[in-house]
Order: structure tokens, then C-alpha cells, then sequence
């Protein structure tokens, strides 16, 4: 066999493996180096791929959902890294629609460097890519007063949080939200452990540093969770993907509906008390 037809062979077989949507570019996905130039792809790759083919069928529906506009629907994509979410978006979705607006917004400006020239390179160009931080971008006169869907996929710790205030602020439509990395509320748990260990004895339930750290994870989702229905929002708490495939794998998707409910407030405030973190409230979940 010829080298020129091996390639192509190697290519139909990755695109096999992969079970590619119709007219998704393989050339975007050899430049993010999920395929190789010879079209194979390893194991790591089929994983994060697998991920972001998955919620993106989650953000397609809602994309779908939202009232058609000439200017078309505007995305953010917090803690955007290298933007595998925002291009395979944009090749799968913004492409062929011929309006509408990715944000890619990420910390680390070499990434945000490579992406931009990446968006050139590929034609990609109602993609924007900003270096700044979630918590910074919403006071940008840059940015659309408002936008229709915030993503975060594995943004860190507190970025989650950022997203979330992000999107409050700007009156999303919809949030996509796969949190990675709860420290926040585990430090807090951590810190006042031996007071909370002579006060409750649901303190045993942290009383492990392994515990504390589990714990605060999902206590932090949670409280995620009812801040958002607190503030006019219907959640829906599901899994990403198989465990197999990531331990980071809890997928909040929020709708606005403008119905605020106060049941989730006296909730949110009573779970802050249980656990002592009533210093969170006017830092994480103002305007209650």
C-alpha cells in the first residue's frame, strides 16, 4: 500500500474509532492533538474527547432551545484551557449556523496565545479568546451585556464559583457546569475542625482528612446547587460520563426561569450554619 493511501486508511480508522459526527473536522482535531498526523489517536486522547462529544450533545440541546436571533446564540467558555469544548462547539454547532459567538476565557495566556492563532488558522472567526480570569471578565465593557449559555469544564476550585457569578451577572439563559478541585469549603471544614468536633457529631463526618476533603466537594456542589435555584434558576444534577472515564464527572445543568425560591435560601443559609461556613454567604452566595 502507498504511504498517500495509508494515511488515509489510518485516518478513516481514527475517525472510526472515534464515531465522528458528520463534517466534524479531523484537521481541528490533528491541531488540538487528539488525532496524530497520521490520524491514531491514544487512549488518554479517546477519554477527553469522549467527554466533550458528550456534553456537547448536552449544550447542543439547549443551543437549539434558545429564541433565534439574526446575531445568533453568544457562549462562554470558562477556564477554557486549551478550548476543546469552545472549537469542537463551534465546528459541530457556530460553523454551520454562520452567526453567534464563542468566548473563550482563560488565565494562562500562552493557551490563550495558541488558541487565537488556532481560530485563524482554521477560519474559526466568531471565536474570541481573553486572558482573564472568570471573576474578572464580567466587569469587561468588552464583553456582551448578555449571554445566552455559560460553560465551565473542569474549571478549579472557586473558578466554578466565578462562572456561576459570571453568568448571574450577565443573565444566562443557560450554565453547563462540570466542577473540578472543591477546596474552598474543605479548608473552612478543616480550620474549625476541632470546634465543630465538640459541637455536632456530624463533625465525625469530616473528621478524616480523606472525609474532609470528599465531604467539601459535595457540600460545595450542593450549596452550588440551591444558590442557583435560589436565584431563579431549575437544576438538574447528572453524570458527565462513565467513571471510567473521568472521577471529575458531576454535570450541573441550569436553566433560568425566573421563579427565585426561597425554600433553597433558608436551605442554603441553614447548611452554611450546620457546618459553620456562614463566613461564605457574602462571598459566595450574595443576593440571596
Amino acid at each position: 500500500m502507498k504511504d498517500g493511501a495509508m494515511k488515509d486508511s489510518a485516518m478513516k480508522d481514527g475517525a472510526t474509532q472515534l464515531d465522528l459526527r458528520p463534517g466534524q473536522s479531523t484537521e481541528l482535531l490533528k491541531e488540538l492533538h487528539i488525532l496524530t498526523r497520521e490520524g491514531r489517536i491514544n487512549q488518554d486522547s479517546r477519554r477527553k474527547l469522549k467527554q466533550v462529544l458528550h456534553l456537547y450533545q448536552f449544550i447542543e440541546k439547549l443551543l437549539a432551545q434558545l429564541p433565534q436571533a439574526p446575531e445568533g446564540p453568544t457562549l462562554a467558555d470558562h477556564g477554557a484551557g486549551k478550548s476543546y469544548l469552545g472549537f469542537i462547539l463551534y465546528d459541530l454547532y457556530f460553523k454551520d449556523l454562520g452567526a453567534g459567538r464563542i468566548y473563550g476565557i482563560e488565565t494562562r495566556a500562552e493557551l490563550v496565545e495558541r488558541s487565537q492563532a488556532l481560530a485563524a488558522r482554521l477560519g474559526f472567526e466568531r471565536m474570541s479568546f481573553l486572558n482573564v480570569s472568570a471573576a474578572d471578565a464580567s466587569g469587561l465593557d468588552t464583553l456582551p451585556q448578555r449571554f445566552d449559555v455559560v460553560t465551565a469544564l473542569h474549571a478549579c476550585d472557586t473558578a466554578t464559583d466565578d462562572a456561576i457569578a459570571f453568568g448571574l451577572r450577565k443573565q444566562a439563559q443557560h450554565m453547563v457546569l462540570v466542577p473540578c478541585c472543591q477546596a474552598e469549603v474543605a479548608a473552612c471544614l478543616r480550620r474549625d475542625k476541632a470546634l465543630s468536633l465538640s459541637r455536632t457529631p456530624l463533625a465525625e463526618l469530616w473528621r478524616h482528612p480523606l472525609h474532609t476533603r470528599e465531604l467539601g466537594s459535595q457540600l460545595t456542589n450542593v450549596l452550588r446547587c440551591l444558590y442557583l435555584e435560589a436565584r431563579g434558576y431549575q437544576v438538574t444534577v447528572t453524570e458527565l460520563v462513565g467513571w471510567e472515564h473521568s472521577l471529575k464527572n458531576e454535570l450541573i445543568l441550569a436553566t433560568h426561569t425566573g421563579h427565585r425560591k426561597r425554600a433553597a435560601s433558608d436551605r442554603l443559609r441553614s447548611l452554611l450554619a450546620e457546618f459553620g461556613l456562614q463566613g461564605l454567604e457574602p462571598l459566595r452566595y450574595p443576593d440571596l
